[in-house]
């Protein structure tokens, strides 16, 4: 016991001297650490504060910064195209739900037992790992009024097809169902991968005390996907609230009468067609506060949800 006692205070007055190996180590994991941090602050934390001191002032991206306060706010309540493009935006964002419901039922299909449904993962997956430019140009070309196989599909039944992309009532409905397309494969993936992680025996024992098939869903298969259902909520949001690749692709000036232009697109638009830098700026920034916002919300209903289920 003596000698144990007078190893401890050995110990803790005279501590170990680390090992080179420690120290090769601690520098190693240190340097691995920093290399994320670095690229932090030179690609998000330094744009970030740029842009933020950007939208106070008229810079155009290649002169001088020169100070002039809220001016570019006070214009942006007033442009009546700011207003319109975040309209749009929200708009397109109609097809999350749908989006989700329909990958929801296709997950609940390819659970069960079919012949190559293997193959139909593959296929629903594909458009997710396909290029964004190429799949719009794809659908563009779908769309078109004269030769697009939509159109060519719907004489078949008797129909006379819009040009979908140029007519105002048709382009942000075209849009939002090639965004869903797009995005179908990936939901589809995470729902089906929560269904499986749903242990069997949970149904078993609701079967055993008469639940029908809708109370399995809601007490058995809801909660359990109901976390991937918020993760793709908040993650689509900021996605849809960002869209412009396709907005850029298959209506290049914006749609008939700005119909299709988003809040990105508009803000891309006027930094690096109209070179007014600080205006884009603060643009942005209005569109990173709607954001944190919606999400915060987002967060916060979950939350309530949660409290309920206990």
């Amino acid at each position: 016991m003596e000698t144990d006692t007078s190893k401890v205070i050995e110990t803790k007055v005279f501590p170990r001297k680390k090992s080179k190996l420690y120290h090769a180590e601690y520098r190693a994991a240190f340097l691995f650490i920093l290399i994320p941090v670095i690229g932090f602050i030179i690609f998000t934390l330094i744009p970030f504060f740029t842009s933020l001191y950007g939208s106070f002032t008229d810079w155009n991206g290649l002169g001088q910064m020169n100070f002039i306060g809220l001016r570019n706010y006070q214009n942006l309540i007033k442009d009546s195209y700011f207003w319109q493009t975040l309209g749009n935006t929200f708009y397109l964002m109609l097809g999350i739900p749908v989006g989700l419901i329909l990958s929801f039922l296709l997950a609940s299909a390819l659970n069960r037992w079919i012949v190559g449904k293997t193959v139909f993962r593959v296929i629903y997956y594909i458009p997710v790992v396909s290029s964004l430019a190429a799949i719009s140009i794809l659908w563009q070309w779908a769309y078109n009024g004269d030769f697009g196989l939509v159109n060519q599909v719907l004489a078949i039944f008797g129909i006379d097809g819009p040009n979908w992309l140029q007519n105002v009532d048709t382009v942000k409905p075209a849009i939002i169902i090639m965004t869903v397309w797009k995005g179908l494969g990936y939901s589809m993936l995470l729902y089906l991968a929560a269904i499986q992680s749903v242990p069997k025996t949970f149904y078993e024992a609701a079967e055993l005390d008469g639940a029908n098939v809708f109370q399995r869903f809601r007490y058995i298969t809801w909660p359990m996907v109901r976390p991937i259902t918020f993760f793709l909520i908040v993650t689509n949001i900021i996605g849809g609230s960002q869209i412009f690749t396709e907005i850029n692709i298959m209506t290049p000036t914006g749609g008939p009468q700005y119909s299709s232009a988003t809040i990105v697109w508009y803000l891309w638009r006027q930094a690096f067609n109209n070179w007014k830098m600080g205006y884009a700026s603060a643009i942005s920034v209005v569109l990173g506060i709607l954001i944190f916002v919606i999400t915060a919300l987002q967060f916060h209903l979950n939350k309530r949800a949660d409290y309920k289920l206990d």
